[in-house]
């Protein structure tokens, strides 16, 4: 036994940064949730601030637009993950197709590529595109005698310039996971199909769907513990005060309530809010994939 600990002392040492920044970060942080029931100030700190029990709870709810905002959250995210869930899995079937090794990896390295570049970068670049006055996009519009949309200020629009800006960002990541499961499927299901005269529509619709239908269940109920996160970073960089109807989200509210106007214990109760839903969504999500797919997370 004390040659075996001698032998993994190694491997523990390489684990206490990691183990060191979660704590410092991740739990030493969560002491601080106690301003949710209190009327926090600076001044007299956690142990000196009064204690208001749900009164900060109950003033959140009672904003005017508290609700607009849970609504926006939730169908900005369902929509997001509807959309990673249907492209990711439709270019993964194209790319299966493609039979050029060089033309798969160049198209595989270009979708991939927006997966690491910051929002901060692809907000400029979305910016510069949607200008109502010399965005190439208004350009090609005003080609083809289309007024001038003003994309990032008009409520009509905005959601759906954050659903497709996140999937353009994102959904290069997730194809490689569909791809990996399509490695999975047996090659002697297409050489039966075709020997039968399937052509490659049906092996597509009784093949390969179902081949890696476990995976795409499985990626689906995951994706529900993030019913609750729309991006903050992402609406942050492109909203403004005009598409708040559409485009605020408890994130942005906690940003705002919280950082703007020092309302440190409203913006607690918010966040401790989110995090108690998002908890039951992770929880149920996991359940879901353990049912539907088998999956366990020991």
């Amino acid at each position: 036994m004390r040659s075996k600990w001698k032998r993994e002392l190694p491997l523990h040492l390489l684990v206490l940064p990691s183990l060191a920044l979660i704590l410092i970060y991740s739990y030493v942080p969560m002491f601080g949730l106690v301003m949710a029931f209190q009327k926090f100030t600076a001044a007299k700190g956690f142990f000196g601030s009064a204690w208001v029990g749900l009164d900060n709870f109950k003033y959140v709810f009672e904003l005017p637009g508290t609700m607009q905002v849970i609504w926006n959250t939730v169908l900005i995210a369902g929509m997001k993950i509807v959309a990673g869930l249907i492209v990711p899995v439709t270019i993964a079937l194209l790319l299966n197709e493609v039979r050029i090794a060089f033309l798969k990896r160049g198209i595989q390295t270009l979708i991939y590529l927006p997966h690491f570049l910051s929002w901060i970068i692809l907000g400029g670049i979305l910016i510069d595109i949607l200008s109502p006055s010399s965005g190439i996009i208004n350009q090609i519009l005003v080609g083809l005698g289309i007024d001038p949309i003003f994309f990032l200020g008009d409520n009509r629009w905005f959601r759906y310039v954050l659903v497709i800006s996140d999937v353009w960002k994102e959904f290069g990541f997730s194809t490689i996971v569909y791809l990996a499961a399509l490695t999975n499927v047996s090659p002697m299901l297409y050489e039966a199909a075709v020997i039968d005269g399937a052509t490659r529509w049906k092996q597509t619709l009784y093949i390969t769907l179902p081949g890696i239908l476990p995976i795409v269940i499985l990626m689906t109920t995951l994706s529900l513990g993030n019913v609750l996160n729309a991006g903050f970073e992402q609406v942050f960089t492109l909203y403004n005060s005009t598409v708040y109807e559409t485009g605020d989200i408890l994130d942005t509210l906690v940003y705002r309530i919280g950082v703007v106007d020092a309302q440190y214990s409203v913006a607690t109760a918010v966040g401790l809010f989110k995090s108690f839903v998002s908890l039951i969504f992770i929880s149920v999500s996991y359940l879901l994939a353990y049912r539907l797919a088998g999956y366990r997370i020991f």
